[in-house]
């Protein structure tokens, strides 16, 4: 009886287990198809495309704030020649506003020299340096006195240029304005508010801008009209240059009776 007992209890024990394995199998099969599977576009995704530094690129391939290495070689020659759109072009494709010629000169030295005024104004515009000194000691602003561009200073003072720099010769703007007889460029100069040149400033050869209109003048109309308006903006008719001689001696010396009279006052 014994081992009847023990045999019964053996096979219920046995069928106990099969059912308890199939019940897991068919839970585990459940779980597997309600599991959603991977698509083959996710595991395969392919990884951002990277530069040589292994930063990742934009979509379109360039480096953000990536400047065009010709732009500032195109912006001097567009400053030299006026050409005022392509100063632009060159400008919004990031140019070095201070980039230098075989010269020293800046854009806005080369477009001050050649009185490119549209071209000037886009560059004080975008903040060019009006001070920036070549290697003859020259400005933009200083070159105005020798071209005799009003227009020009009018456009470079709103730069707020350093009117105390001065050339190689150790003058201001305004006197080789004077031996030239630039009577519009004196006259902005002199009587702008803006404009803060002094007219009295001797360079190194002893002579204001009165004396270089007498001395090196013609006694011609423009350069009586150009001593008259240096006197008007507070020329010192008295100066005397390193020989002692003043304008009015100059001015007798040299025949121009017109200037002298004026110098007489």
């Amino acid at each position: 009886m014994a081992s009847a007992r023990r045999t019964t209890l053996l096979f219920a024990a046995l069928a106990g287990a099969a059912v308890l394995a199939t019940a897991c199998s068919a839970q585990s099969g459940t779980e597997a198809a309600e599991r959603p599977e991977k698509s083959s576009s996710s595991a395969e995704k392919p990884a951002s495309p990277k530069s040589e530094s292994g930063s990742a690129k934009p979509a379109d391939g360039k480096k953000k704030g990536k400047k065009d290495p010709g732009a500032s070689r195109d912006l001097l020659a567009a400053a030299r020649s006026g050409d005022a759109d392509d100063v632009r072009d060159a400008i919004d494709r990031g140019a070095d506003l201070e980039t230098r010629d075989d010269s020293r000169r800046t854009p806005l030295l080369l477009a001050a020299t050649g009185d490119h005024v549209e071209a000037a104004e886009i560059l004080v515009e975008a903040g060019a340096d009006p001070d920036a000194l070549d290697q003859q000691h020259d400005t933009p602003w200083l070159v105005t006195g020798v071209t005799g561009s009003a227009e020009m200073a009018r456009v470079l003072a709103k730069a707020e240029p350093d009117y105390g720099i001065v050339n190689r010769y150790g003058g201001t703007s305004l006197i080789p304005a004077g031996e030239h007889g630039h009577v519009d460029y004196i006259r902005e100069v002199t009587t702008n508010p803006d404009i803060d040149v002094d007219v009295n400033h001797i360079n190194n050869l002893g002579w204001t801008a009165l004396l270089e209109a007498v001395i090196l003048g013609d006694g011609g109309e423009d350069h009586q009209e150009s001593v008259k308006l240096l006197l008007e903006g507070g020329a010192d008719r008295d100066i005397k240059d390193n020989n002692g001689q003043t304008a009015l001696d100059h001015a007798e010396q040299k025949g121009q009776d017109e200037i002298a009279r004026l110098l007489r006052g």
